[in-house]
């Protein structure tokens, strides 16, 4: 997004134009400008437009109307009928104030500026969600297997950082399922994590809590103890075994 941006996607998205040669299928002139400047440079536009759309991992079709959805023939650039470009437009204009506005007003604001983008949210999405978000809709719709089969699937296929895979993530997944009661599902989550993070007592400990309060209280004196396996003085172990009758 350029500096000078005031806003919103007005021609949308223009993906994919040098590897086709495809900037000819633009229009010279663009009508329905409503937040960039109307005399905005086509390159410039272009540019602005190829950040967005690599942002959100889309192409121009997303945004505008017509055509085949791979090229940039019949694409009806100065149509509104679509949601998604409606809501571009106002995601412009949220930035944009973000960066001129509010973050101006940051004490002690970094030189250069730090601005918010499409991507810092976005990081290749069209929404821009968490991976405990996605996961815990997942577990939702389909189940814990599926939501389980999904960060496997995320682990082996990401590659733009779309998603933090770290054990954090996941213990807030599993945070978020406990609270709504799906304590069995919270537990399968915090194995996932120790099976990629085994050296971590932070996953152990969790681990070890869910098992208590799922009933499990084998399988939770054995976390706490691989919690003091790893840090002797863990007071959260220690406590978790006193809890359940066992001296550390």
């Amino acid at each position: 997004m350029r500096r000078r941006i005031v806003g919103a996607l007005s021609i949308g998205v223009l993906l994919s134009l040098a590897a086709r040669g495809a900037s000819a299928q633009i229009p010279e002139k663009f009508e329905n400008l409503q937040v960039l400047p109307k005399d905005i440079p086509r390159d410039s536009l272009i540019q602005a437009m190829r950040r967005v759309t690599g942002a959100l991992g889309v192409r121009c079709t997303y945004c505008h109307s017509g055509g085949d959805g791979q090229s940039l023939q019949a694409v009806n650039f100065a149509a509104d009928d679509k949601p998604a470009k409606k809501k571009a437009r106002f995601m412009f204009a949220m930035t944009d104030t973000l960066n001129r506005v509010t973050l101006a007003m940051l004490p002690d604001r970094s030189d250069p500026p730090v601005r918010v983008q499409c991507v810092t949210c976005h990081r290749g999405s069209p929404l821009p969600r968490t991976l405990s978000a996605t996961l815990v809709e997942v577990d939702q719709k389909l189940g814990v297997d599926s939501a389980v089969a999904r960060y496997r699937s995320l682990r082996e296929s990401m590659e733009s950082g779309r998603f933090d895979l770290g054990e954090q993530s996941l213990s807030e997944t599993a945070r978020t399922l406990a609270q709504q009661g799906k304590t069995a599902d919270a537990v399968r989550i915090l194995e996932l994590s120790s099976e990629f993070h085994p050296s971590s007592p932070q996953v152990d400990a969790e681990l070890a809590d869910m098992y208590a309060r799922n009933g499990e209280k084998d399988k939770a004196i054995a976390k706490y103890r691989a919690v003091l396996a790893k840090q002797p003085n863990n007071p959260m172990a220690r406590r978790g075994l006193q809890q359940l009758g066992v001296t550390p």
